[in-house]
């Protein structure tokens, strides 16, 4: 295990004995845990330590290696003695087409997402199955989470105050935050044909949205669950990639609801405010690139997108001294691309200060 992690864990169970507690361990399992490995053999071993920690023994677990160039098949082989895991190997056709193959081989009715760097507590599937057991209006069951790894500093995934149950309307909007490591039902998932291949970022965004407007509820446990490692230069740090896959879903949501729906004018809200942001994050790119002039003056065409001293006296030394924009604009980027609020899952672009 490497030191990355913030906790110590126990010792694992003895192979083959169910958690503490679980009468179910030899009735099948009743949640599949899709574990997608491309280019994270090396915390593998993490990953599937924090699984068989779990206090609910009955579940099955299938990770795939979408022609990872790392040693994927090696990493998971010491753990394939557990007869609960099971290992796929297929051509690199990027994490969703991964995660639709793996899911299509799972079979057990509720599906439960772990990334190949992530990590769950202990109680996670002990918590979040009987929820979904129990109701069958629940479309997802999500949790909290802790941040770790490339940030700043140590933070939870949720740290406002959140709803136990979220519509169709709170996820779109994200006053209800739904965490990776998520679970749901494997009809559901085949309900909406899986993850959308098309997708090149926010696809999870994306099958969340999916998901609710089937109808129902999504619940939100507040306890922390599960781990979220942000590595340098994973996807999620590019501000611009993000908005692209948020206004991606919010189009295809518009394009398939009602004209009457409820949600329709939220969605062409989040449609103005996205492009806005974008256009926001474009010139400042442009700024970092080493276009200043031009930057400075789609910035000034989109410095609605932020308010407060910080940005009102920096307007104001920018336009007396362009030099600095770019500087201080790369520290921004740096500042707020790791463990800042917001940064890490799903970043809040309308920063207020800073």
């Amino acid at each position: 295990m490497t030191t990355d992690s913030p906790h110590v864990r126990p010792p694992a169970p003895a192979e083959g004995s169910p958690g503490a507690g679980d009468a179910r361990a030899h009735a099948g399992p009743c949640v599949s845990v899709i574990v997608p490995a491309y280019g994270v053999a090396h915390l593998l071993a993490e990953a599937l330590t924090s699984l068989q920690h779990q206090t609910l023994a009955a579940w099955e677990c299938i990770v795939i290696d979408d022609g990872a160039p790392d040693d994927v098949a090696g990493a998971v082989a010491p753990f394939l003695a557990d007869p609960r895991i099971r290992f796929l190997a297929t051509a690199n056709h990027g994490v969703s087409t991964a995660r639709n193959t793996a899911i299509a081989a799972a079979t057990a009715p509720l599906v439960a997402l772990l990334d190949g760097d992530d990590l769950f507590r202990p109680d996670y599937l002990a918590t979040v199955v009987p929820i979904l057991e129990a109701d069958p209006d629940v479309r997802l069951v999500t949790c909290n989470a802790l941040i770790f790894g490339a940030v700043a500093r140590l933070r939870t995934c949720v740290e406002r105050t959140q709803a136990e149950i979220g519509t169709l309307a709170d996820v779109l909007d994200r006053s209800f935050n739904v965490y990776i490591g998520t679970t749901f039902r494997r009809a559901d998932f085949a309900a909406i044909g899986g993850f959308d291949t098309r997708m090149a970022q926010s696809e999870d965004f994306d099958l969340w949205v999916r998901l609710m407007m089937l109808g129902g509820k999504a619940r939100y446990v507040d306890a922390v669950l599960g781990e979220y490692r942000v590595r340098p230069g994973s996807a999620s740090a590019n501000a611009g990639r993000m908005l692209l896959g948020n206004i991606r879903t919010y189009e295809k949501a518009r394009a398939a609801l009602p004209a009457d729906a409820p949600e329709v004018p939220l969605l062409d809200r989040l449609l103005v405010e996205s492009r806005d942001a974008l256009a926001f994050e474009h010139a400042i790119d442009c700024i970092v690139d080493g276009d200043t002039r031009r930057g400075l003056a789609e910035l000034r065409r989109a410095r609605g997108q932020v308010a407060g001293l910080t940005w009102r006296l920096s307007f104001t030394l920018w336009q007396l001294f362009p030099a600095l924009a770019r500087p201080m604009l790369r520290w921004r980027r740096r500042a707020h691309s790791r463990g800042a609020a917001g940064s890490a899952l799903y970043p809040s672009f309308l920063e207020t200060e800073g």
